[in-house]
């Protein structure tokens, strides 16, 4: 039974039993209601609702998703429990999410484990609560709370939970016997039956510029994303329209949502993060090595990223570097940036210094003997590289994994470099890496299965979103980089400016613009590469001289004051330079290019074309395992929208013969060969295919 209804004394308990997570299907929302109903004339003096194993419900049943809803729904549902003539209490373990915590807030009371949590996480699905939680929560806890409960998503944990008013009580284990003493106490106190909808919300909060200002703070934070937006429309209507008219602007609100592009781009990326962690073809006898202890070469930026990685984690870290100067200097910026983050009340001093306690330093290899992992974080050169994976099989005991941070190198050749290639993998975190969530697992030639299995448990373990790869340069997600980055240079030569390719992605959803990121990341890192390779190996000159050019001339962007953009000097605020139109004009004519007029339209198509050319090459060549682990990458590594579903779903919602025709069409303009459709997206668009139907084909 996923519902069952007992009588405990004068208690009347409503158990869900529906693993793994107590989600509220049909089945489940119909047994709910039977007991509700049920409970109203037996001898029952309240009524308790609990979740047997590990949570209280955390959510809608996934499996739902897209199909008609049927009956009873959950607004049902709640309005049968809020309506109960006798008291019902929640009781609350593990994580009570969406419609879970929905559920509970149409309860008259509601009792947790210290270790539960809260919350209202439709925002990241493109969605908002559609059983009455924007009309609820506000009546609680006032407006600024519900709404940065709701547009965050955020989990809220027991106690804060208790303080902010979202739940009554915080009880100890075992829960049931605590629910039933609660319910007790309540009935010998005569608490009064408290329906959420008869309280009014507190009218300190109900200032009209409270919404404007959300509205505001939604536009920059969630840019672009409609489902914010109505998450404050609905806390308003909170506010201003009787419960029943807000529950009715709710529901419509959410069916919008729940109907749109954006949130069936969300719900492609929530179900895409959990696929990417399988991987295809493993063993079924592989496993997972215990990692109680990781090295980590190199103290900069990346590695002490890293490091904090790790100690966030709960594993200890021994970070090396060649000297103790640059050592001093790695722990002191990994220790200034725990600092920060403590001055911004998001972590408290004594976990921050537990944390520090984590990572020690060494500028000895031999410090690494007993580590179950090594990550080399060192300067991209093969070079040096080698040298530090044969230190590496030198000191590290027999079965450690062995792994290389690289950002393009060839991991098989990092690996041949050692007397152990099956135990060298390629962990490629992105930078801040104590931030970022993406981690690319980089699967080479002689990489045994323990290894890879490892690598993907380690990455969830450690908060991350691992994504396998094969070898090829630039593995996913820097390799769809590549011809990205150059459309953005082509563009700009051949007509546009940087404000206009800037202005157009970021309009399209990009977190910044491909310029923009330029000066960011500074302009020298791709001119010192470039003077390390051939002719041949740099491409089209029109690709990079401008680029060149920059740096030639000091601006090496955010860093020197000056790039594509000139950045003032204390606020860093950008702003557009003539002086720049001057360079691309010289350069343009250096090359022979007749500059035109642009439309956003053209550099939008060239942009996004490029992405998703290249991705069905990695598609092809086997490098991905398959289209939504590429969205994966690009969503969570390289600032796509998660509202667009990244470069391949966006691809399958153009239609993969639009796809087709737009790069044919952008070939035959432009005559280069990088414009030929890859292999694959001619074959599946010719055929009248889909991605879906190659993938299941393919698996």
């Amino acid at each position: 039974m996923l519902v069952t209804y007992e009588l405990v004394g004068d208690f009347g308990v409503i158990t869900i039993n529906n693993p793994p997570v107590n989600a509220l299907s049909q089945k489940v929302r119909e047994g709910v209601m039977s007991a509700i109903t049920n409970a109203q004339t037996d001898n029952s003096k309240a009524i308790v609702l609990i979740c047997e194993g590990r949570t209280f419900v955390a959510g809608a049943d996934i499996k739902e998703f897209g199909k008609p809803p049927m009956a009873p729904s959950l607004p049902e549902v709640n309005e049968a429990i809020e309506s109960s003539a006798k008291p019902v209490i929640a009781a609350l373990h593990g994580t009570a999410l969406g419609g879970g915590f929905e559920l509970a807030l149409s309860c008259h009371y509601r009792c947790a484990l210290n270790t539960a949590a809260v919350g209202l996480p439709e925002v990241n699905l493109g969605i908002l609560p559609g059983a009455g939680g924007t009309q609820r929560l506000p009546r609680l806890v006032g407006v600024e709370t519900a709404l940065d409960v709701i547009t965050s998503g955020k989990r809220v944990a027991a106690p804060k939970a208790l303080e902010l008013g979202m739940i009554d009580r915080v009880v100890e284990e075992p829960l049931q016997d605590s629910a039933l003493a609660y319910a007790q106490s309540l009935l010998e106190e005569g608490a009064p039956l408290r329906r959420v909808r008869d309280l009014e919300v507190p009218a300190a909060e109900s200032d009209a510029d409270v919404f404007e200002v959300w509205r505001k703070n939604m536009a920059k934070r969630r840019r672009g994303q409609v489902a914010p937006q109505k998450i404050v429309d609905c806390v308003e209507a909170a506010v201003s329209k009787p419960f029943e008219d807000g529950l009715q602007f709710e529901r419509a609100s959410f069916v919008e949502c729940v109907g749109s592009d954006q949130a069936a781009a969300m719900r492609h990326m929530f179900f895409a993060e959990r696929k990417a962690a399988v991987v295809e073809d493993l063993n079924e006898n592989a496993k997972a090595k215990p990692i109680n202890r990781v090295g980590i070469i190199g103290a900069g930026t990346m590695g002490g990223g890293i490091a904090m990685t790790f100690a966030n984690a709960g594993i200890p870290v021994t970070l090396l570097e060649l000297n103790q100067e640059a050592l001093d200097r790695g722990l002191a910026m990994i220790s200034k940036n725990y600092g920060i983050t403590v001055s911004k009340g998001k972590m408290s001093q004594e976990v921050a210094d537990k944390r520090q306690a984590l990572i020690t330093g060494s500028t000895s290899y031999d410090s690494l003997a007993d580590v179950d992992l090594v990550i080399e974080a060192v300067f991209e050169s093969m070079d040096v590289k080698r040298q530090v994976f044969g230190e590496l099989d030198r000191v590290c005991k027999p079965g450690a994994i062995l792994a290389s941070n690289t950002s393009y190198l060839d991991v098989n050749e990092i690996a041949a470099c050692t007397s152990r290639p099956q135990d060298v993998v390629g962990l490629h975190f992105f930078s801040p890496a104590n931030v970022m969530r993406l981690l690319e697992v980089v699967r080479a030639d002689a990489t045994s299965e323990d290894v890879i299995a490892t690598s993907m448990a380690l990455g969830k373990k450690i908060g991350k979103v691992p994504v396998l790869a094969r070898v090829c340069y630039g593995f996913i997600g820097n390799r769809m980089l590549r011809p990205y980055a150059r459309e953005a240079q082509l563009s700009m030569i051949e007509g546009a400016s940087p404000e206009q390719i800037d202005g157009v992605l970021t309009r399209f959803g990009m977190a910044m613009g491909p310029l923009a990121v330029g000066d960011l990341a500074g302009l020298d890192i791709g001119y010192k590469a470039r003077q390390a390779l051939t002719p041949e190996q740099k491409g089209d000159p029109r690709s990079y001289c401008i680029a060149d050019a920059l740096v030639e001339m000091g601006r090496l962007g955010q860093k020197s004051g000056a790039g594509y953009y000139r950045y003032d000097p204390e606020t860093r605020a950008r702003s557009s330079d003539p002086e720049v139109l001057e360079v691309i004009e010289a350069q343009a004519r250096a090359h022979g290019v007749q500059r035109r007029t642009m439309t956003d339209q053209e550099i939008l198509d060239r942009h996004l074309m490029a992405l998703i050319n290249e991705g069905f090459h990695i598609l092809g060549e086997g490098i991905a395992q398959r289209p939504s682990d590429i969205d994966v990458v690009y969503v969570n590594g390289y600032g796509f929208p998660v509202f667009r579903g990244g470069p391949m779903f966006t691809a399958s919602q153009m239609g993969l013969r639009e796809v087709y025709d737009c790069i044919c069409a952008l070939r035959d303009k432009t005559g280069a060969d990088y414009w030929q459709p890859a292999p694959l997206l001619e074959e599946l668009a010719l055929e009248g295919k889909t991605l879906d139907s190659w993938s299941a084909d393919k698996g």
